[in-house]
């Protein structure tokens, strides 16, 4: 496949593009978006590239660095980039879609209304990432980075936060379903007007407690809590002028 042929954007199917030096080909917009289905772009440099509107279906981008690049309105379908790098990436309506996106980096990158579903993201670097209304569903964010996260007025479904690090992150008025956050540093998070009843807390620590004020959580939860600062709550207790004479 030639430079040329990538230039001229449409549709390419199962290219072998791994450590390849992308950037002449892809730095301009194409006649027609960009199409990449079954292609590997293992390691391959792509940053500060232009594929707005692109699609991935199926491909492997495990390592590639997309720093910079222009990726407003791409769809990423299936396929993995482990390891990816999008520092600094423009993502605007940008969607993800049970792509293995594991370890990537995404400083700074603008992330406005962009949309992560049913992705692996353990271990994301996603700390000072730009942009509001990005949302994750069904994702597995297991020790991710997401320190100063902007998620307010979010619905977080079915979402893994166990050991992520949360801290100073804007959480107010989300609502959280089949979601776990146990482990999860808090440390600064902001949980006002946050119904928290649907999501496993973990055990919080006395010290930690105090961050979710404003929250509203479950009687179990509650009970939890408690029990978590050495109070037991006995249930059905009667009070002295309610006990039988």
């Amino acid at each position: 496949m030639t430079g040329n042929d990538l230039a001229a954007g449409g549709r390419v199917r199962g290219a072998a593009l791994a450590e390849r030096d992308m950037r002449a080909q892809l730095s301009r917009e194409p006649p027609t978006p960009r199409e990449f289905a079954e292609c590997d772009f293992t390691g391959a440099d792509l940053r500060e590239t232009n594929l707005v509107d692109a699609v991935f279906t199926d491909c492997r981008m495990d390592g590639a660095r997309l720093d910079g690049a222009a990726l407003d309105g791409a769809r990423f379908t299936g396929g993995t980039a482990a390891g990816a790098r999008f520092a600094g990436a423009e993502c605007i309506g940008a969607s993800f879609e049970r792509t293995d996106l594991a370890n990537t980096e995404w400083a700074r990158a603008v992330l406005t209304e962009s949309v992560f579903t049913a992705c692996r993201m353990t271990g994301a670097g996603m700390g000072g990432v730009r942009g509001i209304g990005y949302s994750f569903l069904r994702c597995n964010l297991m020790l991710a980075r997401l320190k100063g996260a902007g998620l307010r007025g979010q619905e977080i479904t079915g979402v893994r936060l166990d050991e992520a690090d949360l801290s100073e992150a804007d959480l107010r008025d989300t609502v959280w379903r089949d979601s776990r956050l146990s482990g999860a540093d808090l440390t600064g998070a902001d949980f006002g007007g946050a119904d928290l009843t649907g999501a496993d807390l973990g055990e919080i620590d006395l010290a930690d407690a105090g961050v979710l004020r404003g929250a509203t959580v479950s009687p179990q939860q509650a009970d939890m809590l408690l029990a978590g600062l050495g109070i037991q709550v006995q249930a059905g207790a009667k009070r002295d002028g309610d006990r039988a004479g």
